[in-house]
């Protein structure tokens, strides 16, 4: 960073709803270049949100570079509730970026993302991102799991589903809940969900319940990531694509088709996350609200 920027212009979003105060909270700082790695940590902290994005655009590379950070300083990638933000922020914004790709892309540190914007005469653009195709990894036993949730097996016991590990770009354990009643129930036991996660090499929670099929939303889930510092989050993209990999891997939902899931609702901040299944990987899409915007003083 040059000694001449002693301000930058900040934004805070809900993400995942197109409500105010609903959804999952962002803040986006629009930057000339990319900062000194302590700088990114000490603004972070600062927000103390669950995640910060920086934005800026790279002439070299035509394409809007996106690094999001954690408030205890570690840094997130792949496509969650924090790019999307920063997405949204920069169609909102108008900042005229990614109606020149042929191919709509950003990129995180160096890893080029798929977008697709839909704006279809609505105040708010429909942001899709296209995560990787979802595998999936261990499983953990319900006994375990239930106690680490404050929970009796009973009330994970769905179908023949267990605990398993899916990632897309990050492995979270995809928890099954009995119903909607137990979920509301369930309280991170933190000791335990940090040391399940290092045996069975997981970084977050999902629980979810099915929910009946004349709802508009396939489930509603909860997200506990103590590891790195996240009690409980109201929106998590990174979690949501591997849920419709491990549906889809069950059988119970279709390629190509779209779904969504409600999260957040114990929180009182609902969110809404939208999938689909394809061949190439899960678009997870959604949209965002600007509820925010100042100056950051360096």
């Amino acid at each position: 960073m040059t000694t001449e920027q002693r301000t930058m212009q900040y934004y805070v979003l809900d993400v995942f709803t197109h409500e105010r105060f609903k959804g999952n909270q962002l803040a986006v700082v629009v930057i000339n270049k990319d900062l000194d790695l302590k700088l990114y940590h000490d603004i972070s902290r600062e927000f103390n949100y669950s995640e910060t994005s920086f934005i800026h655009y790279s002439k070299e590379e035509k394409a809007l570079k996106v690094r999001s950070f954690t408030a205890s300083g570690i840094e997130i990638n792949g496509a969650g509730h924090n790019l999307l933000g920063a997405i949204c922020l920069a169609e909102l914004k108008d900042m005229n970026i990614f109606r020149h790709q042929e191919k709509p892309f950003v990129i995180m540190k160096k890893e080029r993302i798929p977008i697709s914007i839909e704006n279809n005469g609505n105040d708010l653009p429909y942001i899709g991102m296209l995560q990787k195709p979802a595998t999936t990894g261990n499983t953990v036993p319900i006994e375990d799991m239930a106690a680490a949730l404050s929970l009796q097996p009973e009330d994970l016991a769905v179908r023949d589903w267990q605990p398993t590990v899916v990632k897309t770009e990050v492995g979270h354990l995809m928890v099954p809940i009995k119903n909607m009643e137990a979920l509301n129930r369930a309280v991170s036991v933190k000791n335990s969900l940090k040391n399940l996660a290092t045996g069975y090499g997981f970084e977050g929670c999902y629980c979810f319940t099915i929910t009946d099929k004349d709802t508009p939303q396939i489930a509603q889930a909860r997200f506990f990531n103590p590891s790195i510092g996240i009690d409980e989050d109201a929106a998590t993209g990174s979690a949501a694509g591997p849920l419709g990999g491990f549906l889809f891997h069950k059988g119970y939902i279709h390629q190509n088709t779209d779904y969504s899931i409600l999260q957040g609702v114990k929180m009182n901040q609902p969110s809404v996350l939208r999938f689909r299944v394809t061949p190439e990987g899960i678009w997870l899409s959604g949209t965002s609200i600007i509820v925010m915007e100042g100056i950051l003083y360096i």
